[in-house]
């Protein structure tokens, strides 16, 4: 595995003095938005598509810190029912793929997307309630009318341009949300379609993460080290869907942490061997949300918690005893 960092929580540093401070910590790959909700700090997609100078400097400040790129990320909501919206983020996302082409990058991360509930649609809806009816068959609308094709088509292109990975965070607020419907777009569209995998979604809509790993051997392309703490009091009265505001950390019945700080090591400890378990052998990519700490302060921490509990070495083990 490789110790990484998701560089949007330092876009107020250039390139280069992000991938100068990251390779002082011992980063070793990156992650780097390029659009989308990550916003376009560090590389923007369609920017450099047209500026290929633009590429040449990025990629001569890749080179000269020696800090390789995992993935692009252009997080967004390409089904959107606004048609406007959804085709920004579907020309974002195109962008992405082919600026990945452009300089080697074989993984794409996103979201993928959450459609409203009829052609008539202005907002998303997303549909987590079993019943009344009416909402099974929004989301059996929304999956064969519109994910499945919309995603088709998105991993036709980005196969044609040598992107054969598109890992989309598990994200409550999208039609894919955990490793159920991570997989039901999988089997529809086919092995391009992988998780981004992110503990912290997982951990306040009460998944295992270690057992969420196990069901999605093989269909790991890319991993988020981002932790959760659930907050007793405020979940055990209003529940893990209450919609209090990130601004009201003290209210809210679960917030993001950074690692260590939402669960202890032994929790990180199996995380890490079930990814190995899996195969998994790609970057861990520092994702810092935590209101509590600094970025500066949240990242080092991380750095250092990672450092000890990742498993690093990828060579063949010579199990002697055996």
């Amino acid at each position: 595995m490789k110790l990484g960092v998701f560089t949007v929580l330092l876009g107020h540093m250039s390139i280069d003095e992000t991938l100068a401070y990251l390779k002082s910590l011992g980063v070793q790959e990156v992650e780097i938005g390029c659009g989308g909700y990550p916003g376009t700090a560090h590389a923007d997609a369609r920017k450099f598509l047209k500026n290929p100078e633009l590429i040449d400097k990025f990629m001569e400040a890749v080179n000269r810190h020696g800090i390789g790129v995992a993935a692009l990320s252009v997080h967004g909501n390409p089904v959107h029912p606004q048609k406007d919206i959804a085709n920004d983020y579907h020309e974002q996302f195109e962008a992405a793929v082919l600026l990945a082409e452009k300089i080697g990058v074989k993984t794409i991360v996103t979201f993928s997307g959450c459609p409203g509930d009829s052609e008539n649609a202005k907002y998303p809806n997303w549909v987590v309630a079993t019943w009344p009816d009416d909402f099974q068959k929004i989301k059996e609308w929304q999956w064969n009318e519109v994910l499945i094709p919309y995603w088709k088509k998105a991993a036709a292109f980005a196969n044609e341009h040598g992107v054969k990975q598109i890992a989309l965070e598990m994200h409550p607020g999208f039609s894919v949300y955990n490793p159920k419907t991570l997989l039901r777009l999988r089997n529809a569209v086919g092995d391009t379609i992988g998780a981004n995998f992110d503990p912290s979604h997982l951990f306040w809509q009460g998944i295992d993460p270690v057992l969420a790993i196990r069901e999605l051997k093989g269909a790991i392309y890319h991993f988020h080290a981002k932790d959760t703490k659930i907050d007793k009091y405020n979940c055990g009265i209003n529940g893990v869907l209450d919609t209090t505001t990130f601004d009201k950390m003290a209210e809210r019945p679960w917030i993001f942490r950074t690692v260590g700080y939402g669960h202890g090591e032994e929790v990180w400890r199996d995380i890490f061997s079930e990814l190995r378990k899996a195969g998994y052998d790609g970057i861990i990519s520092i994702e810092h949300e935590d209101g509590l700490m600094t970025t500066k302060e949240g990242l080092e921490k991380a750095i250092d918690i990672l450092k000890k509990l990742m498993i690093f070495d990828s060579e063949q083990i010579n199990m002697y005893w055996a």
